[in-house]
């Protein structure tokens, strides 16, 4: 029985984790030094939106093409996961866009790109009409789409994978390595796991036999407010306010509040939301969607918290690959920026393909 440590209990730890257990014959073992229901600042994923809007280029797209068709279902047939089905509105800024009609190179998330991808695989894709198109915008695009409210849908995987027999450990690790011998099922303390998934999020650019510079946090500050944004997700290729500030209104499920936001600031580390800020995301958002105040204004949204969470946003993109250390194979999972929840099984599939390559030559040598 292949003994596998997931480090990591962030979305796509868990969604690895689960994965993982749904194959027969593999013991699982969670490792994290933050659960869900805690909210700490090196801890991303409560903090998170969530919502679909695909981000990698049409190369890199397998991630998010393979995670729409599970996060869709969720949402239509397992309510008590956190899921629901919304309405995404990608909107491009006249500033944003040249007299020829293309892009600005300062846009250079796929998302607001023309005749994107994504089209093909986000349901009931469609233009928005130039009429009906918000004051300085100048083109955009609507399709089916969902929000995960963080709060249920972290806990439901936890259910989910201990159904399955995953087990769960606090700790603090320093080094990668320390997590191969924290996966003992029915064995001896000193066991070894034939493998270590390593979805430490923000945290690889301090741990040991990791370090990955390439980490840096991308800042994001929001507001929750009780207001209903009325089942659409408005956002925005850019905003006066500054190229590390952006527009964005999601309304989670469940009672989950409505997440408006955001900043995308890189390097820093600030965990404290900054009150001028607030206000400059809370006016943005009213602009862009006055339906949250019935056309009111800032004064009428009814505020939940402010809340700041540290995306894990890598240059070069995700890591997904196998690597020796110590004596251990790690198949790393991390770096996933702002888009980990809509990656989360595209990426886990990939990681259950990478242990399953190391299980096997495991054996092969094994016998020799």
């Amino acid at each position: 029985m292949p003994n596998i440590v997931v480090l990591g209990a962030g979305v796509s730890g868990l969604t690895c984790a689960l994965l993982l257990a749904k194959q027969k014959g593999n013991a699982v073992t969670v490792v994290a030094k933050h659960m869900p229901g805690d909210y700490d600042i090196e801890y991303t994923s409560p903090w998170a939106g969530a919502n679909v809007l695909p981000m990698n280029s049409d190369k890199d797209s397998r991630w998010e093409r393979r995670s729409w068709p599970e996060l869709r279902r969720l949402a239509t047939e397992v309510p008590e996961a956190g899921l629901h089905v919304q309405t995404a509105r990608v909107l491009r800024r006249r500033a944003d866009v040249t007299t020829t009609g293309n892009l600005k190179s300062a846009i250079a998330d796929p998302l607001f790109q023309f005749s994107p991808w994504y089209r093909e695989v986000m349901d009931d894709f469609r233009e928005i009409p130039a009429a009906q198109l918000p004051a300085g915008m100048h083109s955009g695009c609507e399709f089916t789409s969902v929000c995960i409210n963080t709060a249920v849908y972290l806990p439901w995987l936890v259910g989910q994978c201990a159904r399955l027999g995953v087990r769960f450990r606090r700790a603090s690790l320093s080094h990668v390595s320390e997590a191969a011998v924290m996966g003992a099922h029915g064995a001896a303390a000193t066991a070894r796991a034939d493998v270590v998934v390593n979805a430490s999020g923000l945290l690889a650019c301090r741990l040991g036999g990791v370090m990955d510079a390439k980490v840096v946090p991308a800042r994001g500050q929001v507001v929750v407010v009780r207001n209903g944004a009325g089942g659409v997700m408005p956002t925005t290729s850019g905003c006066d306010d500054g190229d590390d500030e952006v527009v964005y209104v999601m309304q989670r499920a469940l009672g989950g509040g409505t997440v408006i936001g955001g900043t995308y600031m890189k390097g820093n580390w600030e965990a404290n939301p900054d009150p001028n800020v607030a206000v400059r995301i809370m006016k943005r958002a009213v602009e862009i969607h006055p339906e949250l105040t019935g056309g009111k204004g800032v004064e009428a949204l009814d505020i939940i918290r402010h809340g700041v969470g540290l995306r894990p946003l890598r240059e070069g993109g995700v890591r997904i690959e196998k690597e020796l250390i110590d004596g251990t194979w790690v198949v790393h999972n991390y770096g996933h920026a702002g888009w980990g929840y809509q990656g989360s099984y595209g990426c886990a599939e990939r990681v259950v393909e990478l242990v399953d390559e190391v299980v096997g030559r495991t054996k092969r040598e094994s016998k020799l």
